[in-house]
């Protein structure tokens, strides 16, 4: 506190003494083992501006921190006891000497797993010894000016405080000259104070008046002088009227000090309800009367609707104590329904908790808002292989769960129904799962559950049936391309037999006859390598629409051929990726099978439209329908209902539809077939 006076009183000299202080050196600690090792660095740091202070161990150096402050600390890391690793740890772990810089001098400990340590443990620098003396000295004269620096932003935060005080001390300078200033104001506001005040004899003759006579009872003040009191109270003037002047004084002397309501009259003869307080001083062995006169009508007025009102409020209490009666009735319900929901709920969660706990799928609940494990299930430590000390209050890593379909870490806070993932445990292994999620609410928190189901097994088995199947397939269609290929080629034999036992040559029919045997096997052969999967699809965004009109006439010309019709009915449709040739053949082999299966007068229909995500294309005939044992075959390849088809053309389409990420939808019936292609808005570019 006398520190704080003296600078209030001269701010100026303190300021100068923050100013003028004096350098002092820098405390640099030395600690080493051994002492030729100190020596090295003395020699090395020697400087009329260091105080190099040596520790033999770390101990010693520990109690050097308690006396002195450094700049900097150059620690040994090999020493008995305590090692330069566990001092620097003790040594951060105090807040005066967290943010001293420490500089590790090694000869044994350089693997960079030392390294690495000394860092971790708050080091600024490692350096290995024999070291450059130069360097050392550098980056030592560094931290002292750092130091130095930091020394000098605490001296003019001081000197800041002390400008803070004068401040201060000038503004209760102006605070108490500011208080004269409204006692000087009160003095004046109690001269012009709205109450009227009158001062008489003990007679009841006036003496003086405020202006605020005026505006009350409408008399200026000269009209009043050396008139009596009573003229203003004319209803108590009719009261002493009977009795002598004696007895009103008497009156007025027994009600000093006290408030007392009366009647007044103004200079119109107007009345209104006012309030008395009197007061009595000795001037002169002369007693005089002070009377203060408070204009209180309008809260009569207020007295008076307060009255009506209380009664009012008498029968509103009644009909509401009524109210609130049937209404406790109806809370007690509620509480017991209540009390009923809440045993309900008890044992509602103690059913989840068992459901939790004991599912064969993998369960658990994380915050919203950091995304952080706060329960997990026996099932989500059985397959991903981390405890549950391991995750609780943990972040979960999204890069453990890829959504298969984007190849992106699955976004959490979102709802998801049967996301097929893939997802990596503790040792690595990547399983396969269906992920759902829910938002709950535990204790007012937003949670979300997660809920995955390990297909891992499912998946392998499946691989498997489905490599299987291909080897079936294969099996069926080498019996086919061998069936279909080996019928031109023995017609192409027969001919060549037929032409060397002949002597002159083959005529002309026969050669075409060759030849046309021939394209129909390569006609074959090229069909089935456009079912090949590693067929590249190199899309480009465009519109759907522009391939059908610019590919219509091509269909309508077919259908006039067989007296058929084309109806086209093309929605708008946004862009999307497509390969024109591949989606063209779509086009046309679903198209011809659609003529082929009507009868004369026959229409097709081709329809385009946008279905939420998807680009839907239908094309739709007026045939016979399909029947249910053709349809389970339909897109096999070489099976065909007609006599010259090679039953590779739906199944085209089928590996064009897949390259697409597209799906192919049939339904058929009496009335005719439609085939519904579904393409995705945002596929891939480039499909392989």
């Amino acid at each position: 506190m006398k520190t704080v006076t003296e600078n209030l009183m001269d701010p100026k000299g303190s300021i100068e003494k923050l100013n003028n202080t004096p350098s002092q050196k820098v405390n640099i600690l030395m600690v080493d083992d051994h002492p030729e090792n100190l020596l090295a660095l003395e020699a090395v740091l020697t400087s009329p501006n260091y105080n190099l202070i040596s520790a033999h161990s770390g101990k010693e150096a520990l109690k050097c921190m308690l006396q002195h402050d450094f700049a900097v600390i150059l620690l040994d890391v090999q020493m008995p006891g305590l090692n330069g690793f566990d001092t620097a740890k003790l040594i951060k772990a105090r807040e005066k000497t967290k943010n001293i810089p420490i500089i590790f001098i090694t000869a044994i400990s350089q693997e960079m797993e030392h390294v690495h340590q000394g860092y971790s443990v708050g080091a600024i620098d490692y350096i290995f010894k024999p070291f450059q003396p130069e360097t050392l000295k550098k980056k030592i004269e560094q931290f002292v000016k750092i130091h130095q620096n930091h020394q000098e932003t605490i001296i003019q935060t001081d000197l800041g405080h002390l400008l803070e005080l004068n401040k201060v001390n000038k503004r209760l300078d102006r605070t108490t000259l500011n208080l004269r200033r409204t006692e000087a104001l009160s003095k004046a506001i109690s001269e012009t104070i709205t109450d009227t005040i009158v001062t008489f004899d003990n007679q009841g003759c006036i003496l003086s008046v405020n202006p605020a006579v005026t505006t009350m009872f409408g008399y200026q003040a000269k009209e009043l002088l050396e008139k009596h009191v009573l003229k203003l109270f004319p209803h108590w003037e009719n009261e002493v009227l009977c009795h002598s002047p004696v007895s009103f004084i008497s009156t007025i002397r027994q009600s000093v000090g006290k408030i007392v309501e009366v009647v007044a009259s103004r200079k119109d003869k107007s009345c209104f309800y006012g309030d008395l307080l009197i007061a009595s001083t000795i001037i002169e062995d002369e007693q005089i009367f002070v009377c203060t006169i408070r204009d209180v009508t309008e809260r009569k007025e207020i007295e008076e609707v307060k009255k009506q009102r209380f009664h009012n409020l008498e029968h509103v209490v009644e009909a509401r104590t009524l109210e609130l009666t049937k209404s406790n009735q109806k809370l007690q319900k509620e509480i017991e329904e209540r009390k009923r929901m809440a045993d309900h709920l008890f044992r509602s969660q103690g059913r989840f908790r068992k459901i939790f706990d004991s599912s064969p799928l993998l369960k658990a609940i994380l915050l919203q808002k950091d995304q952080t494990f706060i329960d997990i299930n026996a099932s989500w430590t059985k397959f991903t292989g981390y405890r549950s000390n391991e995750l609780i209050h943990q972040k979960i890593n999204r890069n453990n769960f890829i959504d298969e379909s984007t190849e992106k870490p699955i976004d959490l806070n979102n709802k998801i129904r049967n996301k097929k993932i893939r997802y990596e445990t503790k040792d690595g292994e990547v399983r396969s799962g269906l992920l759902s999620t829910e938002m709950i609410d535990i204790d007012s928190e937003p949670c979300t559950l997660v809920v995955l189901n390990d297909i891992t097994e499912r998946v392998h088995l499946e691989n498997e049936m489905y490599r299987l199947d291909r080897l079936n397939l294969i099996g069926e269609m080498a019996a086919g391309i061998a069936h279909e290929i080996r019928n031109p080629m023995t017609t192409v034999q027969g001919f060549l037999q037929l032409s060397r036992n002949r002597a002159d040559n083959l005529s002309t029919d026969f050669i075409d006859l060759m030849l046309e045997e021939l394209n129909r096997a390569n006609s074959i052969i090229t069909e089935f390598l456009n079912l090949a999967k590693n067929k590249i699809s190199v899309k480009k965004k465009q519109n759907l629409n522009a391939i059908i009109e610019a590919l219509s006439p091509l269909i309508q010309a077919e259908a006039f051929r067989s007296n058929k019709q084309l109806k086209l009915d093309l929605g708008e449709c946004p862009d999307i990726s497509l390969d024109e040739k591949e989606i063209r053949q779509l086009i046309l082999n679903i198209a011809l099978n659609g003529l082929d299966a009507m009868t004369s007068n026959g229409s097709l229909t081709i329809k385009t439209f946008q279905n939420d995500e998807t680009v839907v294309l239908q094309i739709k005939d007026q045939g016979q329908g399909i029947n249910p044992e053709v349809l389970s075959k339909l897109g096999t390849p070489f099976f065909t209902t007609k006599e010259t088809g090679t039953g590779l053309g739906l199944a085209i389409c089928y590996s064009v539809a897949k390259r697409h990420d597209a799906q192919i939808e049939i339904e058929t019936g009496e009335n005719g077939t439609t085939f519904s292609v579904q393409f995705q808005i945002s596929p891939s570019l480039t499909t392989v």
